[in-house]
């Protein structure tokens, strides 16, 4: 059985003081029956992780990182590496968002080498794959998410299926004003966990697959019914106590 992983991506924003606040709030608030199905994640700026982690520690929200360098050291200015975030207290670190392959150019092999570095530093990486609105008119939507996939996973092994958590972005119904629907997630999470299967074989089954595609408290219990669908990662809702509240609960 899958447990469902709410994972909040807060991307720019929130200062470390004010994020140690909404940690706070969030963990006041929280109805303890949620996380004894439910595993939350907060993925947030690289400096807040350590006082994040301190805060959360022993509690029921994880820190993870939203990005890594594919060096371990090195004359690498402004990155950070796997060991680094592993250190300050992060156990997940999101891999190939699609901010990222657009804004800053990371190719498909960039993502191999970024999630290398994560499993050589224990941290699990949540792998992002998705297609763009151009890809999904032209029927090529299966196409370039599996490829994406395949191309990530190159030369991967893993232990256990905990190891990896894979997040299907659908980049053309991100801020673009068309709408996927929990039938578009369904059917891509399938694919996706079809070719784990091919790549990965005896884990697809426990791999989770979240739904990267503006998850929110009205749309998430639909999309969380979805069999292969697994959890979240949530971007402008994780930012608000309430809404992530309400976002976790649908996942019970």
């Amino acid at each position: 059985m899958r447990i469902p992983l709410i994972a909040g991506n807060w991307k720019m924003y929130k200062t470390p003081g004010e994020a140690l606040d909404w940690l706070g709030t969030f963990l006041s608030h929280l109805e303890p029956d949620v996380t004894d199905r439910t595993d939350l994640l907060l993925c947030v700026p690289a400096t807040h992780i350590a006082s994040l982690a301190a805060r959360a520690k022993g509690g029921p929200v994880a820190i993870g990182g939203q990005d890594l360098s594919p060096f371990d050291e090195g004359a690498y200015t402004g990155d950070l590496s796997g060991a680094m975030l592993r250190d300050a207290g992060a156990n997940f670190v999101i891999v190939g968002h699609s901010e990222r392959r657009a804004y800053h150019g990371e190719t498909d092999e960039v993502v191999r080498d970024k999630l290398a570095a994560a499993r050589r530093h224990d941290l699990i990486p949540i792998l992002c794959v998705g297609e763009a609105e151009a890809e999904r008119d032209a029927g090529r939507a299966e196409t370039v998410v599996l490829d994406q996939l395949r191309t990530a996973l190159d030369g991967v092994t893993l232990t256990g299926a905990t190891e990896l958590v894979v997040a299907y972005e659908p980049v053309w119904a991100i801020g673009t004003g068309r709408t996927a629907t929990a039938e578009d997630a369904q059917s891509m999470s399938a694919a996706i966990r079809a070719e784990l299967g091919r790549l990965l074989p005896g884990f697809e089954d426990g791999i989770r697959i979240l739904y990267g595609g503006s998850m929110k408290p009205s749309n998430a219990a639909e999309l969380l019914r979805q069999p292969d669908v697994d959890g979240g990662l949530i971007g402008s809702a994780s930012l608000k106590v309430d809404d992530l509240h309400a976002i976790a609960e649908a996942a019970r």
